[in-house]
C-alpha cells in the first residue's frame, strides 16, 4: 500500500469569506436557514446526492433541498466520497490530496486516508495538492455536511479526464451502507436566462435518463464526475429524483449571464414528499 505523505497535514479553506461566511456563526447560522427552508422529503433508500456549488447566496438553497434529504434517511452516514470537478489546475485523471484533514470555520473533518491510499495502490487516482488547494467546487458542499452529519470522515476526489467507468470503479469499492455519495456540479454557464433554462432542462432529462454517455462540458462543468455517477446508478438500478431545477437569475435577479442549479437525489426506493 502507497504511504501518504502531506505537503501539509490539514487542506485549510480557500473561499471562506466569499462563497460562504467565514464566521463560524454566521455559517451555522446561514446553512441551518438554508436547510431550514428546504422542502422535506421521506428518504427511505438514500446513497448519494447531487448538488450545486456555487456561492450560497445564489446556489444555496438548490443545495440545500438535497442536503435535507439526509435529516430523514434510515441510514447513518459515516463518511462521505465526495467527487467534483476542478476550476483552477487541470487535473488528468482523479487526484485526491495528501492532507489529513479538511477544515472550515466549523471545525476539522478527517480524511479517511487508508481508503485514500487503497484507492492509490490500486492505480485509481493519483495525489494533487496544487488542484485541491485553491478548489471551492468540493469546499462549498463542507458546512452543509457538517451541519447535516455532523462527524464523518471524507473521501474528496477531483475528476478531470476520466471516464465514467473509471469513476464508477471507484464508487463501486468505497460505496456501502454508511458512505454517502455527494456529487459537486453546477449546469450551464453563463447563457441568458431563457436559454439557460432550456439547456438545464435538456440536461436534467439526460440525468434523469441516467445517460452517462450524454453530458458534456456546455451542460455541467462536473460533468465528468456526474456521468460516472450515473454510470454507477445504472449499473446498481439506483432511482434518481430532482428535487430542484433553476439558476442564479431567479434568485439574483440579473438574467443576462446566468449559471444552472440543479439537485438530485440517488435511492434504491422512490422518494416521498412529506
Amino acid at each position: 500500500m502507497i504511504a501518504l505523505e502531506p505537503l501539509s497535514s490539514t487542506r485549510r479553506p480557500a473561499v471562506a469569506g466569499s462563497f460562504y461566511p467565514r464566521g463560524a456563526r454566521e455559517l451555522a447560522d446561514t446553512v441551518e436557514g438554508l436547510l431550514s427552508k428546504a422542502t422535506k422529503i421521506e428518504e427511505s433508500g438514500l446513497v448519494g446526492i447531487v448538488v450545486p456549488h456555487a456561492g450560497y447566496m445564489f446556489s444555496g438553497p438548490v443545495a440545500a433541498s438535497a442536503f435535507a434529504a439526509l435529516a430523514s434517511s434510515e441510514r447513518a452516514f459515516e463518511r462521505v466520497l465526495l467527487i467534483g470537478p476542478a476550476h483552477y489546475v487541470p487535473v488528468f485523471g482523479i487526484a485526491a490530496s495528501s492532507a489529513r484533514s479538511f477544515t472550515t470555520p466549523l471545525g476539522e473533518i478527517v480524511i479517511d486516508t487508508d481508503q485514500v491510499a487503497a484507492l492509490l495502490d490500486a492505480g485509481l487516482i493519483d495525489i494533487d495538492d496544487r488542484a485541491h488547494a485553491p478548489e471551492h467546487a468540493l469546499e462549498v458542499e463542507l458546512p452543509f455536511l457538517q451541519q447535516a452529519l455532523g462527524r464523518f470522515t471524507l473521501i474528496p476526489l477531483l475528476v478531470g479526464e476520466a471516464s465514467p467507468d473509471e469513476v464508477a470503479a471507484i464508487i463501486a469499492l468505497v460505496l456501502d451502507k454508511r458512505t454517502l455519495l455527494v456529487v459537486s456540479t453546477d449546469l450551464s454557464h453563463y447563457l441568458d436566462y431563457v436559454s439557460a433554462q432550456t439547456r438545464d432542462l435538456a440536461s436534467a432529462k439526460i440525468i434523469e435518463r441516467l445517460d452517462y454517455l450524454r453530458l458534456g462540458p456546455k451542460n455541467a462543468c462536473g460533468f465528468a464526475a456526474l456521468n460516472g455517477a450515473l454510470c454507477a446508478a445504472r449499473q446498481r438500478d439506483w432511482q434518481i429524483h430532482r428535487l430542484d431545477l433553476r439558476n442564479s437569475g431567479d434568485i439574483s435577479g440579473n438574467r443576462d449571464r446566468v449559471v444552472g442549479y440543479g439537485a438530485w437525489t440517488f435511492s434504491a426506493s422512490t422518494p416521498r414528499a412529506i
